[in-house]
């Protein structure tokens, strides 16, 4: 949140074999992250990269929460994460192994290690968590989608406490190679909403939250960050690739109308914002269909632009945005632009963080095959 805050840009030179042989070598690639001294030699044998920043962040947020997953809290209690690729560094290093260097063997824990679900897996061994858990997997709005139906467990009863987000790892050779073959990537920078923008930027990571009923919550004393009020997800039918208007509108307005909340208190959205020129100018003729004069007085923003796009784990650390503009009245900026864009008409908090005050603040989250999902959160008080 700090470094959303001071408006800090996390993409840089990639940093991986045979990177030099990609036409696009920048990304939001962590830095600095030493799985050998969190994890030991066995577990290292199982955890892929986007499991190990999954426990990390599940862990925290675990911490953070004060629960203690044991009895009939541990079998109230699950966990659903979203990943579009799951272990995308472990295919790229056994297709190597196999196909470039000529070895007939790989190692006997290959599929549990690349396996969408290995995160969900792990977290929930780690913490006791018996209830219900599975991974969501819709390209970008994985995370979105993820949380969404944690959310419905906890508000339907199914579940007391849910472990919730998502995590991406594609920063290898073969991951940045075929987000290459699409022709949407830019090789300078993000730059959502700017005239100038050129595409999108790969980024990894994880974001993990604690959903749980509001009262249980209360009765012990929780340190609330805010309140999800309500979800929407809908389904374009149109294209692989191509976003569509009324698509998006239709998830923006169905996750107000299941919140129960009118348009006019929405006070921030964090974007989908991609980069590309398709998604930004959909993206703001969808909110300006929505909340029609109102779409003026909003503040949107794209994080993208500092961390870039975690695919399948995006919506999870965006919603980090949500809560630091409810919670701390603090919105994040979008940096990087530099030249307005009649298509993108709207107040997308250029370059600088900006304090205000907001109650209620969206999630977008819109992917590949026209799948959309949007949360609804309200401040906590």
């Amino acid at each position: 949140m700090a470094a959303m805050r001071e408006g800090k840009c996390g993409i840089g030179p990639l940093e991986f074999r045979d990177v030099e042989r990609l036409s696009i070598q920048i990304g939001g690639q962590v830095k600095g992250f030493e799985a050998e001294g969190l994890f030991n030699r066995q577990q290292m044998t199982l955890y892929d990269r986007f499991t190990q920043f999954t426990l990390c962040a599940a862990r925290e947020a675990i911490d953070q929460s004060g629960l203690e997953f044991t009895g009939e809290l541990s079998a109230r209690s699950g966990v659903v994460l979203g990943t579009a690729g799951g272990g995308v560094s472990t295919w790229d290093d056994n297709y190597r192994s196999v196909y470039e260097d000529g070895k007939n063997r790989v190692h006997p824990f290959v599929v549990p290690k690349l396996m969408n679900n290995a995160a969900c897996s792990h977290v929930s061994m780690q913490h006791n968590l018996k209830g219900p858990s599975f991974t969501v997997s819709t390209a970008c709005a994985s995370s979105n989608h993820a949380m969404s139906q944690a959310f419905a467990m906890v508000r339907t009863g199914m579940a007391e406490v849910m472990i919730t987000g998502g995590s991406e790892s594609m920063l290898c050779f073969g991951g940045v190679k075929a987000w290459e073959g699409l022709r949407v990537m830019s090789k300078d920078a993000c730059r959502p909403f700017s005239a100038n923008r050129n595409g999108m930027v790969q980024g990894e990571g994880a974001g993990v939250f604690v959903f749980e009923e509001m009262e249980h919550a209360k009765a012990r004393g929780a340190d609330i960050l805010c309140e999800v009020a309500g979800f929407a997800m809908s389904s374009d039918a149109a294209d692989i690739v191509m976003p569509s208007k009324q698509g998006a509108a239709r998830a923006i307005a169905g996750a107000l109308q299941d919140a129960g909340i009118d348009r006019s208190e929405v006070g921030y959205i964090n974007a989908h914002g991609t980069g590309t020129a398709a998604n930004d100018k959909t993206e703001c003729a969808a909110v300006a269909d929505v909340f029609g004069p109102h779409a003026d007085d909003l503040m949107i923003s794209s994080t993208k632009s500092m961390h870039g796009h975690l695919i399948g784990g995006t919506g999870a650390v965006e919603l980090l945005a949500c809560i630091m503009a409810l919670r701390d009245g603090v919105i994040a900026p979008t940096i990087g632009y530099e030249e307005a864009d009649p298509e993108c008409a709207l107040d997308v908090v250029p370059n600088v963080a900006r304090e205000a005050n907001v109650d209620v603040a969206l999630s977008n989250a819109f992917a590949f095959g026209g799948l959309n999902a949007v949360l609804a959160l309200r401040k906590f008080s």
